[in-house]
Parts: structure tokens; sequence; C-alpha cells
């Protein structure tokens, strides 16, 4: 089969110029791209827009990937559902473990109390935490700025609880209604109780609420209640409590019984505001910094809440501005009065003008994402306007695009290059035991064929390793590779055999696979690699779209009428990035460490969707790309204006890990500068250089690698030292061309997913040499 320069068909106006070699066998040294005839643009959706929210397949997966029921990890006190379960999501420690590890929705954080604390509650206890409380780790002399190498919010502070009086230790946790932005949880005083508090906990919700059932309420505190006033009827049927408690903090208590009536809620103790027996109603609690004003606000909404979230959105037909929705369905009593929810600050930036009128300055410190400002509407529109359409396979610039030149001098570089690692056994460096490491060797491959063939027009080479690259992904379409992926169905989705295989159950075999960890990093490899070949050859899609597709709908289902994948798994539409952790308890909730590798699988997305005709997922993953940008340099990526993460944290550049409670500058495999910014970096990609911005890239080098810094890239070992001269290109070209041109280069200067053929195309293309 001969290599295709072009998709078979483009669904919409991508904007992405590919080069397009001659076939006939010939090559020249020099090579200039010409861009395939565009096709007219479709819609889907709305007339205007192309609606990212399709789904890709509905089918069971693939026959060879076989079906298990028998998951390591429990579906703990969780209730039968139709759709499968989003394991990645912010509630997973309602149902793992102890059950008692925090759940944090932004700016509240709550927790199973579990007869802990000074009020012994087993009720659910609620938490915002300010600056002042947090607690920071040694500085860096080393860096400038000296920044600290850590900062953690206190974990335990039980300042309001919902609880019953009769809650005790035969109380059972359980949840209902689990989808991306929202849980159920419910706290019974025995597993067959009728009797319950129900908790719907919803991402950025405004109030913490509490349903009750015939129960007897007790507000508590373990930070203990200095004074508890009763604060009026905002309107009939809502009663007002006003908390202060010892540590000066005020909080707002709303009680709205079932049956309309005011029942007296008595301050029977420091730790315990009592209410009547049997009593049935909504109990909110929310936390006021605004003063008399924010009084007023929270008045208005005391009643109503969100129960569950909904995303919608579309890009328009040529491919350059999307708008997206997050929306609530609401409930109780005051439906229908106006809903407040907290937006994070990457939610501000890109509000729509209609939003403007919505926002409050109420705003409350969140624990890792900066001030959470309250706004008063059912749904948002957030707009970006500068989505990487144009980004294909070649090396792309914000200034350029995509790279389409290439002098006779680069392209000996490259070939010298490429001549050599194209001939290396691609079976053997991807048959491995890992997903990861194995999809990170063929997407290496992938893309060293990619440039011989499209930047270089050595298509006979490239034609011999296409067949090598195919041979290799066909080890793991048929699943015959050392760990096969299985269908779980206790969960919903694809996991490495692994864990189920390995003798002593390791959940942390292939960086815990098994248990949902990572699974964005480990497939966007996969999906990128099948992506180039798909683009090289159309006729290899026929067999293998299904199973790539497969990968897609595990990590990013969009749709819920796919029963086999729950929607969005990695990827959380509220945080606007991902989240790495799976089925695992974790004090502070989930984390991510590598946010190229989170971008990448969007990139991989995106360009698989671009060569299969979807033009739901390349626009979805065009816009999941912008949305990761915008929150990387909030939250991530740290450039000197940062005003989001603390003044003495941002000379670390990057976060490191950020989980949910805590940002550390390290790594789970080392502490090492080239290790924690590095893991920022991989894999360099044509997307990198939109992610990744000239003055980010130049403040960090200067900070860390430059020679006169805390470690000079020269001096740094192993791949690590390829990845940072490769990451240099985007500020200069021509040094990190220079560095993997020399005649002493050493290979080992390469990890296991790159390429010199690859890095000496991503410079020269970036310098436009």
């Amino acid at each position: 089969m001969q290599l295709s320069s072009s998709a078979s068909h483009v669904p919409y106006n991508s904007g992405i110029d590919y080069p397009v070699p001659s076939l006939s066998g010939t090559s020249s040294a020099s090579s200039t791209a010409t861009s395939p005839p565009r096709p007219n643009p479709t819609t889907a959706g709305t007339a205007h827009l192309v609606d990212v929210f399709q789904a890709v397949d509905t089918r069971p997966p693939p026959r060879q990937i076989t079906h298990r029921s028998d998951h390591p990890a429990p579906r703990l006190g969780i209730a039968a559902q139709t759709n499968p379960i989003s394991t990645n999501r912010f509630y997973a420690n309602l149902f793992l473990g102890g059950q008692t590890q925090g759940v944090w929705t932004h700016p509240y954080s709550v927790s199973w109390s579990h007869g802990s604390g000074n009020a012994r509650s087993w009720g659910m206890s609620i938490s915002q935490i300010d600056d002042y409380q947090r607690a920071y780790g040694p500085q860096n002399q080393a860096i400038p700025g000296s920044p600290v190498q850590y900062f953690i919010n206190p974990l335990g502070i039980q300042s309001i609880i919902l609880s019953a009086t009769e809650l005790g230790d035969a109380t059972v946790l359980t949840t209902d209604k689990l989808e991306a932005s929202s849980v159920s949880a419910n706290l019974q005083p025995q597993a067959s109780s009728r009797s319950s508090i129900r908790f719907p906990l919803v991402q950025g919700m405004g109030f913490v609420t509490g349903v009750y059932t015939d129960l007897q309420p007790a507000i508590q505190s373990s930070v203990f209640f200095r004074n508890v006033a009763k604060s009026g009827s905002p309107r009939p049927g809502v009663f007002k409590y006003t908390a202060t408690l010892e540590d000066g903090k005020e909080w707002l208590i709303y009680t709205i019984p079932s049956n309309g009536q005011d029942s007296s809620f008595n301050l029977t103790s420091n730790t315990l505001l009592q209410g009547p027996r049997g009593w049935s109603g909504t109990i909110q609690v929310a936390r006021n910094p605004a003063g008399a004003p924010g009084n007023a606000i929270f008045d208005r909404s005391a009643g109503n809440y969100a129960v569950a979230a909904k995303v919608t959105g579309g890009v328009n037909t040529d491919g350059t501005t999307a708008v997206y929705q997050l929306s609530w369905t609401t409930e109780g009593s005051s439906t229908g009065k106006p809903l407040i929810m907290f937006a994070l600050p990457h939610h501000l930036s890109s509000f729509g003008p209609s939003m403007s009128s919505s926002v409050t300055n109420i705003c409350l410190t969140t624990t890792t994402k900066g001030k959470a400002t309250a706004v008063i509407a059912d749904s948002w529109t957030l707009v970006e306007s500068t989505l990487p359409k144009d980004i294909g396979f070649s090396p792309w610039s914000p200034a350029t695009g995509s790279a389409s030149h290439f002098s006779s001098t680069t392209i000996s570089a490259i070939m010298g290059a490429a001549s050599n690692e194209i001939n290396q056994d691609m079976g053997a460096q991807s048959n491995l035991n890992s997903m990861y490491y194995a999809g990170k060797a063929l997407s290496k491959f992938a893309t060293i064929v990619y440039t011989i063939n499209n930047i270089a027009n050595e298509t006979s080479l490239a034609q011999q390793g296409l067949s090598k690259l195919k041979a290799a992904f066909t080890l793991f379409t048929t699943n015959q590779q050392m760990f096969p992926l299985v269908y779980d169905t206790v969960w919903g989705g694809i996991v490495s055999s692994a864990s189920y295989r390995d003798k002593t159950n390791d959940a942390g075999a292939d960086f815990g696979n098994t248990h949902y960890n990572d699974h964005h990093f480990h497939y966007g490899y996969f999906i990128h690699a099948a992506a180039i070949i798909g683009f090289l050859d159309p006729t290899w899609l026929a067999e293998n779209k299904e199973w790539v597709n497969t990968l897609v709908r595990d990590v990013a289902n969009p749709s819920l009428n796919d029963n086999y994948f729950p929607f969005s798994r990695s990827f959380d539409w509220f945080h606007g990035h991902s989240f790495a952790k799976g089925l695992f308890e974790s004090g502070d909730s989930k984390d991510q460490e590598s946010t190229s590798e989170d971008a990448m699988f969007a990139y991989a997305m995106k360009m698989w969707g671009h060569v299969i005709g979807d033009a739901s997922m390349e626009a979805r993953g065009n816009l999941m790309l912008s949305i990761l940008k915008r929150s990387f340099q909030h939250y991530f990526l740290l450039e000197s204006d940062n005003t989001v993460q603390p003044a003495n944290f941002i000379g670390n550049k990057v976060t490191g890990i950020l989980f949910e409670n805590k940002i550390d500058h390290t790594t789970y495999f080392g502490g090492n500068f080239e290790y924690v910014q590095g893991i920022h970096m991989i894999p360099l990609m044509p997307f990198s250089a939109f992610i990744r911005s000239k003055r980010f890239v130049t403040e960090e080098w200067n900070a860390y690698f430059a020679e006169n810094a805390v470690t000079p890239a020269s001096e740094v070992a192993g791949g690590w030292k390829g990845l940072l001269y490769a990451n240099l290109a985007i500020i200069d070209p021509r040094a990190s061309f220079d560095f993997f041109a020399s005649d002493s280069f050493d290979p080992g200067w390469l990890d296991g997913g790159a390429s010199r053929t690859w890095y000496l195309a991503f410079a020269a293309g970036l310098g436009g040499f």
C-alpha cells in the first residue's frame, strides 16, 4: 500500500495544511509544502456550530478485548445506576477506602466525620480554607526568588457539620446519581433506615446542602460556636441563622422545613445547634465574606441548589471559535430563585459578554485554584476564540503556523538521523509490560515515519518504516501484548490486565492503569501513532478504527448515549484540565503531574478525529487544547505575573504535582529539577508551542537550565537532557537544532519516546530553516 499525503476525508474547515510529497519514489534535497484542496464546511448540532459532544460510538468494545467482572476495587456503597461511574472524579473518596477522606467542590470541601473531631459527629463536615491557614514548605534558595517547595491546606477542620441525633457508629454512607460533575452522598442511621440526609455535591456549588428525611437535625462544629443568632426569614418558609465560630469565621445557615413552619433550632452547647425530632426539610450552609451585600445575595438564593451539571458546546464551522456552556439542574423549595455557583479564575477569563452582570463581589479562597467568585446564573457561557485549528502533524508555532519549508541542509541532517532510527527494532521497543512505555515507543516511530515521508520526501524509506510500524501496532490491536487489555464491567473501562495477572495483585502495576490511573497519558500515545498511520495509509483505518476509538471512548467519551464508558473520564470540564488519579483513596484528592501529556491526549484525539473524518471529535480536541492552555497558564505554568497561585510559590515556574488540596514542586519519581520541570514538557509535539508560551519558556530556562542557572541543561544526564534542549526550540530553535545536529550527539540523551529525527525537524520547523 502506498503512503497517502492527506486524510481521506476532512469533515470541516480544520485549517490544517499538510506537506504533500511526491509518491513517485524520488526525493529532493529541499522540501516545500503545498496544501490539499479544502473541503466545504459542514455543520452539526446547530446551523452555525459543530457539536463537540457527539458520540464516538455506542457499540460494545471490539471482540478481542475480553470482559471481566472482578475488578480489584469494590464499588463501596454505590447504588446501581445505568451509566458507568466516573472513576477519576472529585467525589471518589466517598466510595474508596474508609470513605472518610475529603471531597473538594471548590471553594468548599466536605468529608464524612465518622465519629471524629471535637464534636464526635457522624455527619458530613464542611470546611473552607483561607489563605492564612496554609502551611508552606521550605524555601529553595537556589531558585531565583527562593520559592517554597510546596503549600498544603489543613485537613480535618470541621467548621460546620450537618448531622442528626440518630447518626452513630451504625451510620452508613452511600452514593448515587454519580455523574461527571455531581454526586448524591447519603447518610443513614442504619443500612435499612428510611431516614436519611442527602447531600447533593456539585462542583462550584454556592451552598452545602443537606436534605433531611425524618431525623432530628444536629448542626455541629468542632471549631466551636462562639455565637449563633437567629437572623429572620428572608422569605416565607426560609429561616436564617448566623453562626460565628471561635476562629472568627462567620457562616450562614438556612433551615427550610418541608411543612414551611418555623421550628426553632437551639444552641445546646458550643458544638451543637439542635433541631426538632422527626424533622424533614433542607439545611443550607455558606460562607459570606462580603458583608451585608453578600447576605442579600445568599438570602435571595436560599432554598435553591444544584443537583447535576451539564456541559454543551460547539465550534463554528471555520474552526476558529468555540462556545460552551456549563448549566445546572436545580431542586429545592425555591426553584426559580437565582442559583449561586462559584467560578474559578479560568472561567472568569473566558466568560462571554452576557455573563458580566451575573458576576458578584463574593470571593472565597480555594485550596489550589486561587479565588472562587460567586456567579448568579443557572448556566454559564464561555468562549474560546483562539482554537489551534491549524496545528497538524508538522512542527507548529503561533507566529508562522505549521512548518512548510525545510532547507536542503536541514533535510540532510534529518535524514542522517532518520536513516538510523527507522531501522531500530520497533517491535522490541514497543512490546513491553507497560502501556505507557509501549505507547511512547509507537508514537516515537510514527513521528519518524511522518518526518521521513512528509518533511524529507523520502517516501520509499518511509514506506519501509510504515510497514514495520503497522506490524508493531498490530500486536496491540489484536490484544497480544504482554498484559492484554480487558473491558472492566464493574466500573466501565478499558484497563491493563497487569494488576489482575500480577501474583501480588499490585495496584500500582503499569502506573496503576488497571485502577484507572493515567489513562489519558497512556492511550494518548497510541491514538497519536494511529492517527499518523491512518493519515499515511487510509486503508488501514477500516480494520483498526474501532480499536482506537475504544481508547478514545475510555478516556474522553463525549456522550451519555454511550453506556459502556463514563462521560469524560479524565478531562474535567469544570477545572479545565484532566486528573490522573483513578481508584486510589487520597487525603489530598485527585491530582495531575504532567500538563504536557494531558495536552498530548487532546492533540492526539484532535488529529485522530481529523484523520477518520469525525468533525465533532476534531473540534472537541481543539476546544480542549484551548481550555487546557488557559487553565495551565492560570494554575500550572507560572509566569512571573501570575496572581492565582501564592506569590511565594510561583518562582518554581511549574506546579509539579497539583492536587485538589496541595501543590508540591516534585514528581512521583524524584525531585530533580529536570524531572519536575521536564514532566510538564514531555512530549515535545506540534502543540507544545501553543501550550507553552515563549515568555514562560524563557523564564523557566533562565531560572533552571541556562549555563548560569541552578541546573544547566548542559550538565543534565540521560533522556532528560534531550528533552530540555528540544524544549529550548520554542525560544531558540537554532541552538536546539545545533545541539541535536552535533557530531558529538549522544543517543543516550534521548528517552524512549523521543527521536533525534523529530527533534531536528521540530527545531528547524520552529526556526524556519
